[in-house]
This record gives structure tokens, sequence and C-alpha cells, in this order.
């Protein structure tokens, strides 16, 4: 896998620092709320179809009106149910979604941490009805974004595990796995992309 140090895989840094991982969004209001209203700006209006994938904490679905999520994280999944959110659990490279079965789906900070990301997208793809809508947001690879919370105590425990993208990086993903790229958002080294599943 390359990026993890040692044996531990990161949904289990996140099972067993779930609360500290939530409390980053309450520490951090003023990014976190930004990161909301540009991923608002792109995400189409949740149905009841709609998906977040890695939706760890349900600290976007909730307020975003996704009433489903899909992550690994027991414990970070038990949070999101608090939040309202109904939590299957599984993985992106291995979605336990029917083909067709979602209208849009969010996936936010996720790529960073996915074994193959190809592959979920792939998958991803597959989930979703012909024409609709994948929104990703990510910290880009060498953005202000990434640097800063690599120094950051309450992140680098998190981000030490993972494996940053450039914007064209995930471009190139997203072209590869049959979705064409409709908006695209940068700013401060955080990426928000809308595609569509062509």
């Amino acid at each position: 896998m390359g990026m993890i140090d040692g044996s531990e895989m990161p949904w289990n840094v996140f099972e067993r620092f779930a609360e500290e991982y939530d409390r980053w969004f309450e520490e951090h209001r003023a990014e976190y709320h930004a990161e909301l209203a540009r991923i608002r700006r792109l995400l189409p209006c949740p149905d009841a179809r709609a998906v977040e994938v890695g939706v760890g904490s349900g600290r976007f679905a909730a307020p975003l009106g996704i009433p489903f999520g899909i992550e690994p994280s027991l414990a970070l999944g038990r949070m999101a149910r608090e939040r309202g959110v109904e939590v299957i659990r599984g993985r992106a490279e291995s979605l336990p979604l029917r083909d067709g079965s979602c209208s849009s789906v969010l996936m936010v900070t996720v790529v960073c941490f996915l074994d193959d990301p190809v592959r979920a997208f792939h998958e991803i793809h597959r989930i979703l009805v012909p024409g609709g809508t994948l929104v990703i947001g990510f910290l880009e690879r060498d953005g202000e974004v990434a640097r800063k919370y690599l120094h950051d105590e309450g992140k680098h425990r998190f981000l030490s595990r993972a494996r940053f993208y450039s914007q064209n990086d995930i471009l190139e993903f997203l072209r590869r796995t049959g979705f064409c790229v409709v908006d695209v958002e940068s700013g401060a080294g955080f990426s928000v992309i809308a595609a569509e599943a062509g």
C-alpha cells in the first residue's frame, strides 16, 4: 500500500481515535464551514438516493441532507448514525450497493486513504444512475492545506497515513472511469470537483 507505516490500516486509526477526529470539526469551525459551503455549491440537492462514501462521523452528510453513508469504521459510523445518517459498513473499492441505485455520491477527504482510487471510482460509477453526479472534495498534494494539516497535531495522526494526489491526478482517474467533469473549485489546496457518470 505504500502509505501505511507499520501494519496499521487507516480505518484502524479512525476507529481508535474517532472522538479526536470528530472534535477537529469543532476546533476548526471556520475551515469546516468553508469546505461545507464549497461542497454545497457543487452538490445537486440530495434526494433519498444520495449517499456519502466515507461518511465518517456524518459531519458533511448530516448538514447537507444526505440520508445514507458508507463507512468502514464502526466508531465513526456510530457517530454518523447519531447525526441521523443511515450507515452501511463498507469500503469505496467494493461498495455494498446495487448498480444504478444512487442519484449522487459525495466523497470528502477520502481519496487520500484509498488502496485503489481508480477501482473506487469504477465502483462509484457502477452505483450511480446514468448522468448521476459524483462530488469529490480532497486535499491537493503540495497544497497549502495538506502542508498545514501535516503539521497540525490533531490531523497529523490521520494524515501521516495519507497519499495525496494533484488535481490533475484526480481528473485523470475520473476520465479513466467514465466520468465527465462538469465543475472544479479550488482554493488554498482544497479542491472540489463535480463529475457526471457517462
